[in-house]
């Protein structure tokens, strides 16, 4: 199938496609725009660090809005990471572990997402990318919320071709579009054209929409592993296939700004671009890079300390960065405050955080503390204003020898015990000073057993 035949049959209709009238914009009333990498490395990305190749349109978004160098997510795993952003929710709350497989029941209808939470205000909604958060009926997109959508529904390495456990994923990996497979066997020839495909959906849709409000969330499938890049970036960044990746990743975010600017919408768009998580580090030079300790799939900042940038021109201030320290589960009650949208019934986790996003002077984090878990184990506290964390006793898997051309490395199980860190001075969680600060650690441990009574008993 070529690109012409596939946009024609996976071409994003929604509600204004198909001719019904679209919600009049009542006067302020923002749009969302929410572009989410899959294994972002914190360093892939100049102004955060310094990759050898141009990332011209992200630093542009970082120049008009403010980059936030101390985003966490609450547990660095793809569905459990994509559940707590749409839900508000901690992991252990939803029951979203880990990485899920096909077929898989994923978030529980009973937990409300972001796409539902602004359609009570009359949002246009939409996904384009990586769902992994639902494989059945009433978990995936439309039953979810979302008037448009289009992707993969997993991972775009569960497939036959994983380079690990090929005999593990029966399933084909297919293509939805609207709640249809319109590709039934995704193969090495579709995926170098998903960042393309989702990119066109995302800029089809803002033109289609800029007299409604609207959120759009496109959850990108790279640079998680296998990596694949289109024809037009093929060799382009100089430095390997990653490099390629991160290139049009980065062109891809041009043409959202672009879509924005054209269509009058720069001025009333909140624009948020992260990362699930950090890098899965173990395929050497096909992964991201992170000053932090450890990876993907550990609670240790490699793995939970993402790169974040907000751009909302007269709300958010222009060319900016901020140490202070936000999580992903407060994105639904903070867009909702925007919005003017009632929160979800069920319980959440997340705090509208607003005043620190705009650096309003003299606002805290409403929070006592994040907390962070790998898979169903609870693993640390960090302090809500960023200074401390705590790691209790766990067991976490460390990186011995790296993989290499999109071949996978090898690990061991490592163990921490109680463990402190000033994370002001020691970002990189290097030095255990649990014995000269007690009393900090003794706070911490109260937060963690908190936490833990709640959800873990």
């Amino acid at each position: 199938m070529n690109r012409r035949d596939f946009l024609k049959n996976t071409a994003g209709a929604g509600l204004a496609g198909l001719g019904i009238p679209g919600t009049a914009r009542a006067a302020g009333t923002p749009n969302f725009v929410i572009i989410f990498l899959d294994d972002s490395g914190w360093g892939d990305f100049k102004p955060f660090g310094h990759p050898n190749y141009p990332t011209p349109n992200v630093e542009r978004l970082a120049s008009e809005g403010c980059r936030f160098n101390n985003f966490y997510v609450p547990q660095a795993v793809c569905s459990a990471s994509r559940s707590a952003l749409l839900s508000g929710c901690y992991p252990v709350r939803t029951k979203v572990f880990g990485a899920h497989g096909p077929g898989a029941r994923g978030l529980d209808p009973s937990f409300a997402t972001l796409g539902e939470v602004l359609k009570q205000k009359g949002y246009r909604t939409a996904v384009f990318g990586k769902w992994h958060i639902g494989d059945q009926q009433d978990t995936r997109p439309p039953a979810r919320g979302f008037d448009e959508s289009c992707g993969l529904m997993y991972s775009n390495d569960m497939w036959e071709y994983h380079p690990e456990n090929p005999g593990n994923y029966k399933k084909p990996l297919q293509f939805w579009d609207n709640g249809k497979v319109t590709v039934e066997r995704v193969t090495p020839e579709h995926q170098p054209m998903l960042t393309t495909w989702y990119t066109e959906h995302a800029v089809d849709f803002i033109n289609r929409n800029k007299a409604n409000p609207f959120l759009l969330y496109v959850p990108h499938s790279m640079p998680h592993v296998p990596l694949f890049r289109s024809e037009k970036f093929r060799g382009k960044s100089g430095s390997g296939v990653h490099g390629d990746v991160m290139m049009e990743i980065d062109w891809s975010v041009g043409e959202i700004l672009k879509a924005l600017q054209q269509n009058g919408l720069d001025d009333n768009t909140l624009v948020i671009m992260t990362s699930d998580n950090g890098p899965w580090t173990s395929y050497g030079n096909f992964a991201g890079t992170t000053p932090f300790r450890e990876a993907k799939g550990t609670a240790f900042d490699g793995g939970t300390r993402s790169a974040c940038i907000m751009r909302y021109p007269g709300k958010v201030k222009s060319g900016s960065a901020s140490s202070k320290a936000l999580c992903t589960i407060d994105l639904l009650p903070t867009i909702a405050h925007l919005a003017n949208a009632p929160l979800p019934k069920n319980p959440i986790d997340g705090l509208n955080v607003w005043d620190l996003i705009t650096d309003k002077p003299g606002a805290v984090n409403p929070h006592d503390f994040y907390a962070f878990s790998t898979g169903q184990n609870f693993e640390a506290v960090m302090t809500a204003d960023g200074h401390w964390k705590l790691h209790v006793p766990h067991t976490f898997r460390t990186l011995t020898e790296s993989g290499n051309n999109g071949k996978p490395g090898k690990f061991r199980q490592a163990t921490i015990e109680l463990s402190l860190f000033d994370m002001e001075k020691d970002p990189f969680e290097t030095i255990n000073v649990a014995d000269r600060f007690p009393e900090v650690a003794s706070r911490l441990k109260m937060f963690a057993e908190q936490h833990r009574k709640q959800f873990f008993n």
